[in-house]
């Protein structure tokens, strides 16, 4: 018997819908909870725009909760957390992406939403240079407390998560496949490693989901949707990490890339972004921080000391609290977290910002600097 009372049950249904992908869900939600969405008359779907009564018959059409039934009984046995969009653990930064997920799968304990987050890909055919330079970068980042996602697959991706691992910072793998099954398998001791060191093995397929051809440039947006600034190591024109570049471009975000040799086919898709300036060259760690605003300079260890006798109003030390908790809080969060006037909200905001005691993001969304 289906526990039809389960908020969880109706979500992954709503991902299972034939026609309803993550924009038009998006769009679903914004008019319905997720019980009143599969309540709703086809009349009142179907008026939504970008619905249609195409969309509407399928959500109408759909009765079959044994397979969502099945996917809570698979994320309990084996303690998966399932993070719909509107969860508080869901990585906040993909609420920025247009087709941002519906409903994530993920095992592990690392902060999805971590201050400082960064993407390093490249090519399965990597070479002496490739693995020299990822290997360098990641250990001149060891003391910035960033996490490292990747897609684990074989090549730079590897190498990016075992030296992450060497050097103690988290690392997230971003899957394209269910969470039942592990590709490729030869990475599964690198994978168990991962979670004993509180990393994370995350993805948007339900148990069961094939590592199929497909799954990949879908997998990539999250590659990309999820960090502030992505990395390419070594890469050919065509690829998987192009595709990821292209995908973080649309959504306006940082990429880099080393640039590698004329005659190197491994190098020339690297040489190519650069060139048509979808991407910056990289040459180091420190250029990485320095162009994300993350370097510790004796200016900003100044500026921190003095914010620490910065006096607050009972206004904006709610904010400051709100922003302490969840590290980063979009305005509505923070209007509907602190119960205050939106009005308010965006004085202390705007007050806060002024006095570089926080920091805006893109989205409207802020985090303690």
């Amino acid at each position: 018997m289906i526990n039809m009372s389960s908020t969880l049950l109706y979500q992954i249904a709503l991902t299972q819908i034939p026609n309803i992908g993550p924009v038009q869900a998006k769009i679903l939600l914004q008019h319905f909870d997720i019980i009143e969405l599969f309540k709703a008359k086809k009349t009142e779907l179907e008026k939504i725009e970008g619905i249609g009564s195409v969309r509407a018959k399928s959500i109408k059409d759909f009765h079959d909760f044994a397979d969502a039934e099945n996917e809570l009984k698979f994320i309990d046995k084996y303690k998966i957390k399932a993070l719909f969009i509107s969860d508080e653990l869901y990585p906040k930064r993909l609420l920025n992406c247009y087709d941002s997920p519906t409903l994530l799968y993920y095992k592990g304990d690392a902060d999805l939403n971590n201050s400082k987050m960064i993407s390093i890909i490249g090519t399965r055919t990597y070479s002496d240079y490739g693995k020299q330079i990822t290997e360098k970068l990641i250990e001149e980042l060891s003391n910035q407390n960033i996490s490292i996602v990747s897609g684990l697959a074989h090549g730079i991706d590897s190498i990016a998560h075992k030296a992450s691992l060497k050097n103690n910072l988290k690392t997230i793998a971003v899957l394209g496949h269910g969470l039942d099954s592990l590709y490729p398998s030869e990475n599964s001791g690198m994978a168990k490693e991962m979670l004993q060191k509180d990393g994370g093995l995350l993805t948007e397929f339900k148990s069961k989901t094939k590592p199929d051809k497909h799954n990949f440039p879908i997998r990539n947006r999250i590659v990309a949707g999820m960090t502030d600034a992505t990395i390419v190591v070594e890469s050919g024109i065509r690829g998987g990490s192009i595709i990821t570049v292209e995908l973080a471009n649309g959504y306006n975000k940082d990429v880099f890339a080393f640039p590698g040799r004329t005659s190197d086919s491994k190098s020339s898709g690297c040489n190519h972004l650069i060139k048509n300036n979808k991407a910056i060259l990289l040459t180091d760690a420190l250029q990485l921080l320095d162009m994300m605003g993350w370097k510790e300079t004796e200016k900003n260890k100044k500026k921190k000391q003095k914010e620490l006798f910065i006096e607050l109003t009972d206004h904006e030390k709610i904010i400051i609290n709100i922003l302490k908790d969840k590290g980063i809080a979009s305005i509505d969060d923070i209007n509907f977290s602190s119960g205050m006037n939106s009005s308010f909200v965006a004085a202390a905001i705007l007050n806060l910002e002024l006095e570089h005691v926080i920091n805006s993001l893109p989205g409207k969304m802020y985090q303690i600097n």
